[in-house]
């Protein structure tokens, strides 16, 4: 499908290396998608096509942020990139009023196609994720050898959560996350909760961590 002009996609992420994973996996399509970034305030200056809501380090799909962009005038459509694929919480999602609902396991020409037909007018919800890992991006951690998961473990220690709100947020057994758990901490070299989070504030998994912003297009 071609375009006359790119589509202006949003990335929302609190993430810099997130976001900066997003871009270089867009870099190939710059004559299909233009990225522009929010304002500090998280509001856009002009119209966005599409914005991306990247659900990494957040509890499942943060209702408050989902209803923010679909409520915003300058957000034409609303689409969740995410791992968490559980129906219930998919058929909400879509039911508030997202546009699509696309897997991390796409690779970058499957998500520009899907975003496409999404800014065409279609809802578009891809296949459950088989893979692990997302196909292309990074994420927080990556570096230090945390598998895409375990970095989502440590994000969600870091912002407070305990292991059952854990559980439930990324849809995953509490034995499971604590198996994350145990093997992010040996690779991070820390044995304690308190350690953990200690590390993940020095590492930016904090939401609060300052990060620089990627140099895209101002919205």
């Amino acid at each position: 499908m071609l375009n006359r002009n790119p589509i202006r996609i949003a990335l929302i992420d609190d993430y810099e290396v997130v976001v900066a994973g997003l871009l270089h996996m867009f870099a190939n399509y710059a004559d299909r998608v233009e990225v522009v970034k929010p304002t500090p305030g998280g509001g856009f200056r002009h119209p966005v096509d599409i914005a991306l809501y990247d659900s990494f380090g957040r509890h499942s799909v943060d209702a408050p942020t989902l209803q923010r962009l679909l409520s915003d005038p300058m957000v034409d459509r609303v689409v969740v990139y995410t791992w968490n694929f559980q129906r219930a919480l998919v058929e909400r999602t879509i039911g508030d009023g997202a546009s699509g609902y696309l897997s991390k396991s796409l690779t970058a020409r499957e998500l520009v196609d899907a975003i496409e037909q999404i800014h065409a007018g279609r809802a578009v919800i891809s296949p459950a994720p088989k893979a692990t890992n997302p196909t292309g991006g990074n994420w927080p951690g990556r570096e230090e050898g945390l598998s895409y998961r375990e970095s989502e473990v440590i994000a969600l220690i870091t912002e407070g959560l305990s292991n059952a709100e854990i559980a439930q947020s990324m849809f995953l057994s509490p034995n499971s996350v604590k198996s994350y758990i145990r093997s992010a901490y040996r690779k991070i070299g820390v044995l304690r909760r308190s350690q953990a989070v200690s590390w993940g504030m020095r590492h930016g998994f904090a939401s609060d961590y300052v990060r620089p912003q990627p140099a895209v297009v101002p919205a």
